[in-house]
């Protein structure tokens, strides 16, 4: 499968990529408008940082005791019961007034179901396409994640001008609406993928063996850490820009869009596999120029170019793949997305910290960027030898969860 006719001929693929452009438009739309509400109330980065992205710190917790509900639950009821879940907090958040207190349990309830069901979407896009159409598909799911993330901040950025926040919490929920009802008509009702286990354990079990493993561990850190220090630049954007914020979140998304085409669409297994170092550094070093504090268009070229080194995701989700075994992969895809939000969630409370330590305003969240790019590069270079356990022909092929040597 090596075409987007091919790929979009499966009929549960595109359904599944419709809901993805929804459910990313919906929380792009949703997180503007309660990043807006935070900055404006309290003018802290930290905070501003917190509510838009620190949500997914409570999956840790409901991946560490509930992960394996991806392969237990059957993919349909798990991503219905998802995307629910997100549509009564958006409608809660959209209440005028609701005290603080509120608003930030509601952004804790959501994760926490995310973090036991969410990994069956990749789950079963690995299920429905072809071996050799699982990169093409993931670039693909990830496209609709960069095209709606342009749409949901951009038109977010718009809206704002005219509407009320309480609105755009109404239309975040609506688009969440639609996307509930593709997946509960639009998808056949596939069976678990596993049965007969404690989830509890085997949640426990699973992690321990992925976590565990010299092979996948550094896969993982890879795609949680130096891209999560990145987001804690694009955490910075609000108090950088103010109401022109919504426009560097667009450009940021552009440019993954524009990465995980070229690298998922037209370059071979091999070379993209090549790239993957290129890749990491490329997605913090554009970051560095920002301790000049830019002017808003170079800043957005800057991190227009920067973001195109997300692709390198797809060629180590690639390895992940190769590296477990296929009975568990709802929770191998499960803790990937769970580390990755966390990571995101952390950086972006360090790069909030950071920018409140330098003195606050444009120019110190300028270069608390900087700062956050600096440690991007360092941590990519040090996780580099770990990786080379997991490159093509390494010679340690054993499936993390089959037995044989860790």
């Amino acid at each position: 499968m090596k075409t987007y006719r091919q790929l979009f001929a499966v009929p549960e693929f595109r359904v599944l990529f419709l809901v993805q452009c929804l459910n990313v438009g919906a929380y792009a739309v949703a997180s503007l408008a309660l990043g807006t509400i935070t900055f404006a109330a309290t003018g802290s980065p930290v905070l501003t940082a917190l509510a838009m992205f620190g949500a997914p710190l409570m999956r840790i917790v409901g991946q560490a005791l509930f992960g394996s509900g991806s392969d237990l639950v059957r993919p349909r009821t798990a991503l219905v019961l998802v995307a629910s879940a997100t549509l009564v907090t958006d409608l809660l958040q959209a209440i005028p007034g609701l005290a603080w207190g509120w608003r930030f349990a509601l952004l804790a309830a959501g994760p926490l179901i995310t973090s036991a069901l969410g990994g069956s979407m990749m789950a079963l896009v690995s299920d429905i396409l072809p071996p050799d159409g699982f990169i093409l598909g993931r670039a693909t799911m990830n496209i609709a994640v960069g095209g709606m993330q342009i749409v949901g901040f951009g038109i977010g950025g718009l809206l704002l001008i005219r509407f009320t926040t309480t609105q755009l919490f109404l239309g975040s929920a609506a688009a969440l609406l639609v996307a509930v009802l593709l997946l509960r008509f639009g998808l056949s009702d596939h069976p678990p993928r596993h049965a007969g286990s404690s989830v509890v354990r085997r949640t426990r079990e699973v992690n321990r063996r992925l976590l565990g493993s010299r092979v996948v561990r550094p896969l993982y850190l890879t795609l949680w850490v130096p891209n999560g220090l990145i987001v804690g630049c694009e955490a910075l954007f609000v108090p950088f820009a103010g109401e022109r914020a919504g426009y560097l979140f667009a450009v940021t998304a552009a440019g993954m869009l524009l990465g995980d085409v070229v690298v998922g669409r037209f370059l071979s297994v091999p070379l993209r596999d090549s790239l993957i170092g290129p890749l990491r550094l490329l997605l913090a070093v554009p970051y560095l120029a920002f301790f000049l504090v830019p002017s808003l268009p170079y800043a957005a070229a800057l991190a227009f170019v920067a973001s195109a080194g997300y692709s390198a995701s797809l060629p180590l989700q690639e390895r992940l793949v190769t590296h477990t075994d296929s009975e568990a992969r709802g929770q191998v895809f499960g803790l990937q997305g769970t580390g990755l939000m966390v990571g995101q969630a952390l950086g972006a409370l360090l790069g909030g910290a950071v920018a409140t330590a330098l003195g606050m305003g444009p120019e110190a969240a300028a270069k608390a960027m900087g700062v956050m790019a600096v440690a991007s590069v360092v941590v990519a270079v040090a996780l580099t030898p770990g990786l080379r356990r997991s490159r093509p022909g390494a010679g340690v092929l054993a499936p993390a969860l089959a037995p044989g040597p860790r």
